[in-house]
C-alpha cells in the first residue's frame, strides 16, 4: 500500500504555461519601477494564452522594456520600459507575433 502526498492548490496570479512568464493572462498590470514608462496598447487578433505569450515574448524583446501584460479578452497590452518606446518598434514586435498593432488604448 503506497500513500500519497496531499496536495493543495493555491491560486496566484503569477501565470505558469503557455508563456511561462508572470505576464500572461493575468489581467492586472505589471508594477512600474519609479521612472518607469507604462503604456496600454492596443493589439487586434489575440484570443488565447498563447497569443498573450506570443506577443509579451516579442514585445519583452525590445530593449528598455522590463514587463508587459497581454490580455486577449480586452486586446489590450500594458508595457514598462525605462523610456518612451518608438511605436514603430513595439508594431514590428507585435506583427512578428502575427498580430496588429492598432495603436495606443
Amino acid at each position: 500500500m503506497s500513500t500519497k502526498p496531499d496536495i493543495e492548490f493555491i491560486e496566484t496570479t503569477e501565470a505558469s504555461g503557455c508563456c511561462g512568464g508572470s505576464s500572461c493572462g493575468t489581467g492586472a498590470a505589471p508594477a512600474a519601477s519609479e521612472g518607469a514608462v507604462t503604456t496600454v496598447y492596443k493589439v487586434t487578433g489575440m484570443t488565447c494564452g498563447h497569443c498573450e505569450g506570443a506577443i509579451s515574448a516579442e514585445v519583452s524583446a525590445i530593449a528598455g522594456v522590463s514587463s508587459v501584460t497581454a490580455v486577449a479578452s480586452t486586446g489590450l497590452v500594458t508595457v514598462v520600459s525605462e523610456a518612451p518606446l518608438d511605436e514603430a518598434a513595439v508594431r514590428a514586435a507585435v506583427d512578428e507575433a502575427g498580430y496588429e498593432l492598432a495603436g495606443t488604448a
